[in-house]
C-alpha cells in the first residue's frame, strides 16, 4: 500500500516549464529551467503539499533574484538566466533544491526591513550568523518590496512554504552568494503515512519525536547549565547550544510533577536525559523524563477541523493502545526561541481581548462592488466603513480612526488617484495603508498609482479575495 502511495517528483516538476515560461516573459527576462532527479519518488500526500510553495520559490527568483539580460551582460553574466529544480533522495528522505543563478539575497535589505519590520534588533542582528540572517525572509508578512502586486512584494510565498514545509516534519536551508545566485534546500520525508520516531516520556504522557531531526542524546547535570541573554544554555563541542523544559514549550509546566530548569539547577540529583534536535543547522536541547524506545509507526494527520497545532505534526496509537503525539521539531525550535518564562500567558491573552478590531474604508461607486468586497472584509473580521466615491470617502476618513483604506481608481467627482494623492498630503495619513483595485491594469496605471501614493494595486481582471485579505494582512 505504501509503495501505491509512491509517485515520482516529475509528476510535479513537469508543471513548472511553462510557468518559468510564462513569468519570464512578463518581465521581459530569459531564464532556462533545467529539472534533474524527476524519477525520485514521494508521498503522493507531500507533492500535493508542496507543489504551491515550490511554485513560490520559483516566482520569487524570477521576479527578485534574476536580472534583465542588459544588467546580466554588464555583470560579465550570460543574457539568459538559469534555474535548477532537482530532486534527491538522502537516507530516508527525500531532497528538493531550486538553485538559481542570479543576483542573491540582499543582505543589507534583508536587515534593514527584519528592523524596520520589528523581527530584530541591530544589536541582534550582529550576534546573527549568515544562515540565521538569510532565514529572516521566512518570517510572516517579510517582503522587501514596498508596492504590492499579484506578482510580487506580497512577502506571503515564503512564510507560506515555512508553514507547509513545518507541517511536513521537514526543514528549509537558504545559501546564498552575493551576484552569484540562491539555492533553496528542502528535506522532507519520502512518506507521511509512516516515520520512525524516538518516543519520550514528559511527565508520564508519550511523546514522540521524529528520529530525523534526533542529533544525539545526553546526560546533562545542573552545573552544565548557564544564562546567556537570559536563555538557558548548555556547551557542547564548544558552542553554545539553547535548551528548555520540553514541558515548558508543550505548556505542560502546571502538571503534577514538574520540574523547572531552575530548580534542576538547585536538584541534588545527578543528571537528566536532554535530546539534541538540529533544524537545517541550527542545534537546541530539549530535557525530558526519560527516553523510551524508538519505533516505525503510522502517523495519523491532524483532524481538518484543527487545522493546525502548534508543535504537534499528528498523532499515532502505540502497541498499548496509548494514543502518542508526533511532534514538530521546527515548531518546537520557534517556541523555544520565542519562549519567556518571565511572561504571563494571563496578561497576554487580556491583551489580545482588548485589541480592537481593525476598520476599512471601503471605497468604490460601484453598489455591486462595493457590496461584495464588504461581505468579503467583514467575514475575514474587519469592520467596513462604505463610501459611494472618492470625495465622499476623503470626508469620511475624517469621521473616525481607519487601519486602511481600498479604493476604486474610476469614480466619479473624485477618482482614486487623486484621492490617494489627497490623503497624502495631510502628514497623519503618511503611514496609512492604501489599496487600489481597479480594472485598469497598464504598467502606466500602476505606475501612477505609486507616484500617488498608493501601497498596493490589484486589478480586478485578477480579483481573488485571498489575494485582497493577504495584502490587508501584510500591510495593517
Amino acid at each position: 500500500i505504501r509503495t501505491l502511495r509512491l509517485l515520482p517528483l516529475f509528476t510535479v516538476f513537469q508543471l513548472f516549464p511553462r510557468m518559468v515560461r510564462d513569468l519570464a516573459r512578463q518581465q521581459s527576462k530569459e531564464v532556462e529551467l533545467i529539472i534533474e532527479g524527476g524519477e525520485t519518488t514521494a508521498d503522493k500526500g507531500i507533492l500535493e503539499e508542496i507543489k504551491d510553495p515550490l511554485m513560490h520559490i520559483v516566482r520569487n527568483a524570477i521576479d527578485h533574484g534574476i536580472e534583465t539580460p542588459t544588467e546580466r551582460e554588464r555583470l560579465g553574466k550570460s543574457a539568459a538566466a538559469t534555474i535548477w529544480l532537482r530532486g534527491y533522495q538522502r537516507s530516508n528522505t527525500i531532497v528538493i533544491e531550486v538553485v538559481d543563478d542570479g543576483r542573491g539575497l540582499d543582505i543589507e535589505k534583508i536587515k534593514q526591513t527584519a528592523v524596520q519590520r520589528g523581527l530584530c534588533t541591530n544589536e541582534e542582528l550582529e550576534l546573527m550568523t549568515p544562515r540565521q540572517i538569510n532565514d529572516l525572509i521566512l518570517a510572516p508578512g517579510f517582503s522587501t518590496r514596498t508596492f504590492i502586486t499579484e506578482i510580487s512584494g506580497r512577502g506571503i510565498g515564503l512564510d507560506v512554504l515555512r508553514t507547509k514545509v513545518e507541517q511536513l516534519n521537514g526543514n528549509i536551508e537558504i545559501e546564498s552568494t552575493p551576484g552569484l545566485g540562491c539555492t533553496f534546500r528542502l528535506q522532507l520525508r519520502t512518506t507521511l503515512s509512516t516515520a520512525n520516531v524516538l518516543l519520550v516520556d514528559v511527565h508520564g504522557i508519550i511523546h514522540g519525536l521524529p528520529i530525523e531531526f534526533v542529533e544525539t542524546t545526553l546526560l546533562v547535570s545542573r552545573e552544565q547549565i548557564f544564562t546567556i541573554e537570559g536563555r538557558e544554555t548548555i556547551a557542547l563541542d564548544g558552542q553554545a547550544i539553547a535548551v528548555a523544559n520540553l514541558a515548558d514549550l508543550l505548556e505542560l509546566s502546571n502538571s503534577i510533577g514538574y520540574t523547572s530548569i531552575a530548580t534542576l539547577k538547585q536538584q541534588k540529583s545527578d543528571r537528566r536525559p536532554c535530546i539534541l534536535l538540529k533544524v537545517a543547522e541550527e542545534q537546541f536541547g530539549l530535557f525530558i523524563d526519560d527516553l523510551l524506545d524508538t519505533q516505525e509507526v503510522v502517523i495519523k494527520p491532524q483532524s481538518q477541523l484543527l487545522k493546525r497545532v502548534r508543535n504537534v505534526s499528528g498523532a499515532t496509537i502505540l502497541g498499548t493502545g496509548e494514543v502518542c503525539m508526533i511532534l514538530n521539531p521546527p515548531d518546537l525550535l520557534t517556541s523555544l526561541q520565542s519562549y519567556q518564562p518571565t511572561t504571563s500567558t494571563v496578561s497576554t491573552k487580556l491583551r489580545e481581548i482588548v485589541e480592537t478590531t481593525p476598520v476599512i474604508l471601503l471605497v468604490d461607486d460601484s453598489i455591486t462592488v462595493r457590496t461584495q468586497e464588504k461581505r468579503i472584509l467583514e467575514r475575514a473580521g474587519y469592520e467596513v466603513v462604505t463610501a459611494v466615491d472618492g470625495l465622499d470617502g476623503y470626508n469620511k476618513l475624517n469621521t473616525r480612526h481607519f487601519d486602511a483604506v481600498i479604493s476604486d481608481v474610476e469614480m466619479p467627482n473624485l477618482d482614486g488617484f487623486s484621492l490617494t494623492a489627497r490623503i497624502r498630503k495631510h502628514q497623519e495619513y503618511n503611514e496609512l495603508p492604501i489599496i487600489l483595485v481597479t480594472s485598469l491594469a497598464s504598467d502606466e496605471h500602476k505606475k501612477k498609482g505609486v507616484e500617488a501614493g498608493a501601497n498596493a494595486y490589484i486589478t480586478k481582471g485578477n480579483f481573488n479575495q485571498n489575494f485582497l485579505i493577504e495584502t490587508l494582512q501584510i500591510l495593517v
